[in-house]
This record gives structure tokens, sequence and C-alpha cells, in this order.
């Protein structure tokens, strides 16, 4: 008989249900976004995330369940995010697993929420399967893993600051861009040209595999004072103001080079460091998710420079880069099967770390 489990996945503002049918079918996927409740403020808030879980998630769950065409009586397992990510929008999901768990007598498993994203490139492409070179790109991690069997994954390395996804949610709030960022930046990009505006590409120097994008942010913000500074000292000669006076006001054409000079540092980044730890591998396999994973010059960047080095890429669909309760039940599926059993006493932990390092 077929194998099914429950996902539930709530570690930032999407409230997401899924139903997987042997750890690779996907039965039904439904995600609730938190976007437009959130867009006002040009990032998450943490508290009206968790009450927003707290009103979605059961509908979520129900419509989940009636997209598969199976009631909580079916279901031979259930897999919800038990970390990282936001403590209280972790708890809603994790609680809500444990109590559906104990009512129905369900098996539950507690997932990192970064193994989950691997475990997305692995549901879309029946061709991938350990050991692989794995990056997580996302709003809130970026994290460069060897993955070498299920359940069994080593940190190669991280950012030392600002996550890739945050980095460009702050500079499209600083540039009145709107939210989510990465669609924004991105989007501008295509207008713009990536060569009028070099910007640094960050090399930390603690390890090969680390990351760095805090400087870059920074020298975005610099470089669009010093540009709204001059424009209006051309406009007028009599009056010089202050940096610290000016409003960043930015001719449209300049706005899409920033964003096409500022995407393009972060991809170099990204793209160039994955693809050492890649090639230092003897899987020579390379796995982009998460978010950020969805930016359309980053997959085409890591594909062409991946293809001259011989490394084969995996990108997951973009519905299965940004959060979702499909690949939590992924990755949860070979635990159960395993016999693994999460006490109700399980808490949630907002920094939970997946692997050795």
């Amino acid at each position: 008989m077929a194998h099914l489990t429950l996902g539930i996945e709530t570690s930032c503002d999407e409230t997401a249900a899924a139903v997987l049918e042997d750890g690779r079918q996907i039965r039904s996927s439904v995600v609730a976004s938190q976007d437009l409740l959130h867009a006002p403020y040009g990032g998450v808030v943490p508290e009206l995330a968790s009450r927003r879980h707290l009103e979605a998630l059961w509908p979520v769950v129900r419509e989940a369940l009636t997209r598969a065409r199976v009631s909580l009586g079916d279901l031979d397992g259930i897999a919800a995010t038990a970390g990282p990510g936001l403590i209280g929008s972790l708890l809603v999901g994790l609680c809500f697993g444990k109590a559906l768990a104990f009512a129905r007598n369900i098996p539950l498993v507690g997932v990192n929420h970064l193994e989950g994203h691997l475990y997305a490139a692995l549901l879309d492409r029946e061709d991938l399967s350990f050991p692989f070179t794995g990056l997580v790109a996302s709003g809130g991690h970026t994290h460069l893993y060897q993955a070498t069997a299920p359940g069994q994954y080593r940190l190669l390395g991280r950012t030392l600051d600002d996550a890739a996804g945050e980095a460009f949610d702050k500079v499209a709030k600083y540039l009145s861009l709107g939210y989510p960022g990465g669609p924004r930046i991105e989007e501008w990009a295509r207008k713009g040209d990536p060569n009028v505006v070099r910007f640094p590409r960050p090399v930390p120097s603690r390890g090969p595999y680390d990351f760095s994008f805090s400087g870059l942010k920074t020298a975005v913000v610099n470089y669009v004072k010093q540009s709204a500074v001059s424009s209006q000292q051309s406009e007028s000669s009599s009056l010089q103001p202050s940096a610290s006076s000016l409003q960043p006001v930015l001719d449209p054409d300049l706005v899409a080079d920033i964003c096409a000079g500022f995407q393009e540092a972060v991809v170099d980044v990204l793209v160039r460091v994955s693809l050492t730890a890649a090639k230092a591998s003897a899987s020579r396999r390379l796995v982009l998710a998460g978010g950020v994973a969805c930016n359309g010059r980053l997959r085409s960047q890591l594909a062409h420079r991946a293809a001259e080095e011989g490394i084969q890429v995996y990108c997951p669909n973009p519905s299965l880069c940004t959060d979702n309760a499909a690949m939590i039940a992924a990755a949860g599926y070979p635990r159960l099967l395993r016999g693994e059993r999460a006490l109700l006493s399980l808490n949630a932990d907002a920094d939970l770390a997946l692997g050795l390092t």
C-alpha cells in the first residue's frame, strides 16, 4: 500500500500543507502566502506572521487533504518543520502537528527546514540521488552543504551576516521597489545594464565556502546616496544640501542599472562559491534550492558556468524553491520509514542546525 505523509510548514510567512505518496509523488500542495500582509512594512513582521498562521493553518491542511482525496485516517505519518525560522511561526505548525499526531495516533517527525529545501530537488528530479553538493539560498539562509546520504549532511559554508534573500529585500526596500524584494529587483534588473554600476564581490577571509552580503548592501546604499547628492547639486548650484537630508530620488534608468549591478554581484558570488565546492566533490552534482533559486539570472548563469566545468546542476521548479510543505513531507518520509518518532516534548528551535561543521 502507498505511504501517505502530511507535511506542515510554517517556518516564516508561508502557511503550507501537502500530502505526499511514498515520499516522491505530490498528491497535493497548498500554500497560503502572507506577502500582502507584510508588504506595507517591507519585510516580515514576526508577530503578524504567527497570528496569520493560527488563522490559516487548519483551512490549509483541510484543503490539502481534500485535494489529495484522503482523510486524516488515511495518513501514515506527519512531518512538521521544527526549525530553523521565526520561533512564533514555528510553534504554530509544530504544535498543530503534535496535537494532530496525538489525537489520531499518527507517527510524527520534526524536520529541519533546510533539509526540506534540499529534498525539493529530489521531488522535482527523478534522476537526482545522493551524494551531492547543495546550496540553500533564501531570505533567512545562505548555506552550502555536502549531502552524502539521507540525513547525513556536512556544512561547508554559510553567510557570515545577511542572507542573499535578505540582501535582496533590504535593497528593494531602500529603493522603494516593494516587497518581496527578490522578484522586484529581478524585474527592474531586466531593464538595466549590469555593467554600468559594478558593485564589490565580497570574499570573506574565514573560509573558502562562506558568504557575506552586508557589505554589498552597504555599497548600494552609499552609491544611491552619492547619486542623489550629485543629482540635486546639478539641479541647483545655489543650494548645497547635506547627504543626510536627502531622500534618494533617482532616474528610473539608473535604478534599473543599480538593480542589475546588485543582482549580478549576488549571482556572481553564489555561482563562484558553489561551483568551487561542487568541483571539490567527487559527485560533481550541485543542487540549487531556496527562494533565491527562483531568480532567473542565477539559474541561467549557474547552468552556463556549470556546463563549462562539467558540473550537473539540479534546480527545482520555482514552486518548490519557495517555502512549501511538500519538501517537508519528502524530508520526513525516510525518517518515518526508519521508525523515527518525535516525542510530544519536541520543541521548536529558531536556530536549529543541519549537519556537522
